[in-house]
């Protein structure tokens, strides 16, 4: 090989390296772009207030998209966490009034493991496909939330209001649980060898169980934690509305949550990603809806620009990956 061709190669082994450099930065400088924007077209954008009412308000996105992040670096995905939320918060508002605030969470939390057990089941232990699964109980989920109330359940007592509407030092109780469950993820992922075994079989499932990792056990596991996730932020959600309408709790919840965690950059096909950087994908998001809404946008162009959204995070995924290969 000559030392002119060595050169070449050089040169666009640099450049692709220059521009997996510049797609990282993406996220970061737009999430910032995008703050300067809004604090300079709304007076009450970058104030305390409204920057703690936005994490409040986006509290399950938070929730959920923080264990939905850990499945996907597996390699795997569930499209049904809006539907997981809703019959989750449904039983859960029903539970409220014979067992209590402590006793309808308890249900709510344990309604979400019950759909990530059979989820994990039939995925992880079954190998069914993951979209055919929770597609299925996408629908099921809905339609079981619709039948428990077929009208919408509102006025779930003082503890539930309580929560729903409490604070401590300031910061509401439902961005509390948010910013535990984020700490409890990310500690798991940095920290404990369940996060290698993540990203080992995100990697290559075959050589994953052939060094020993549980890929089935591991699977089954994460699929609860994500209808863990779903139930506390079906929970969060109903209190914080005090209602619990069935058609509508969590609808739609499936597109969000997947922009979010791609505009982290965690790749469709798993086997690497950072949980800081799908925080920074969830403030993305949450930004710009909070933004949206303070400059009286529509709920429909709110709708159309996060689509738009997701289509760019997969957009620039797919570059990455190119880059990636050709490397």
């Amino acid at each position: 090989m000559s030392t002119a061709t060595i050169s070449v190669m050089g040169k666009r082994t640099d450049t692709r390296s220059f521009l997996l450099t510049a797609i990282a930065a993406v996220m970061p400088v737009a999430t910032v772009l995008l703050m300067v924007y809004f604090t300079l077209n709304t007076a009450s954008f970058l104030t305390v207030a409204n920057l703690l009412t936005v994490i409040t308000q986006n509290a399950p996105l938070f929730i959920i998209s923080m264990a939905f992040a850990m499945l996907l670096m597996a390699g795997y995905v569930d499209l049904s966490v809006g539907s997981t939320m809703a019959v989750a918060g449904v039983t859960g508002a029903i539970a409220f009034g014979p067992l209590g605030f402590l006793g309808g969470s308890l249900v709510a939390i344990t309604v979400g493991a019950a759909v990530g057990l059979i989820n994990g089941t039939l995925i992880g232990y079954l190998s069914i496909s993951p979209i055919v699964v929770t597609l299925g109980m996408l629908a099921a989920g809905r339609g079981t939330a619709m039948a428990l109330a077929p009208d919408p359940l509102f006025g779930f007592g003082e503890g539930a209001q309580a929560f729903g509407s409490g604070d401590f030092l300031g910061i509401s109780y439902i961005a509390w649980v948010a910013i535990g469950v984020a700490a409890i993820c990310i500690f798991i992922m940095g920290t404990t060898a369940v996060g290698k075994h993540v990203l080992a079989i995100g990697v290559n499932k075959r050589a994953a169980f052939l060094t020993g990792i549980k890929v089935k056990t591991t699977v089954f596991a994460l699929y609860i934690g994500v209808g863990v996730a779903a139930g506390i932020a079906g929970l969060v959600l109903v209190t914080r509305l005090d209602s619990a309408p069935a058609g509508t709790l969590g609808s739609g919840f499936e597109v969000t949550v997947l922009s979010a965690v791609l505009l982290g950059g965690i790749p469709f096909t798993g086997g690497r990603g950072s949980l800081w950087r799908v925080l920074l994908g969830v403030w993305f998001i949450a930004v710009l809806r909070n933004g949206l809404t303070l400059m009286n946008v529509g709920s429909e162009m709110v709708n159309i620009v996060s689509g738009i959204v997701l289509i760019c995070a997969a957009g620039l995924e797919a570059l990455r990956m190119y880059l990636r290969q050709k490397l």
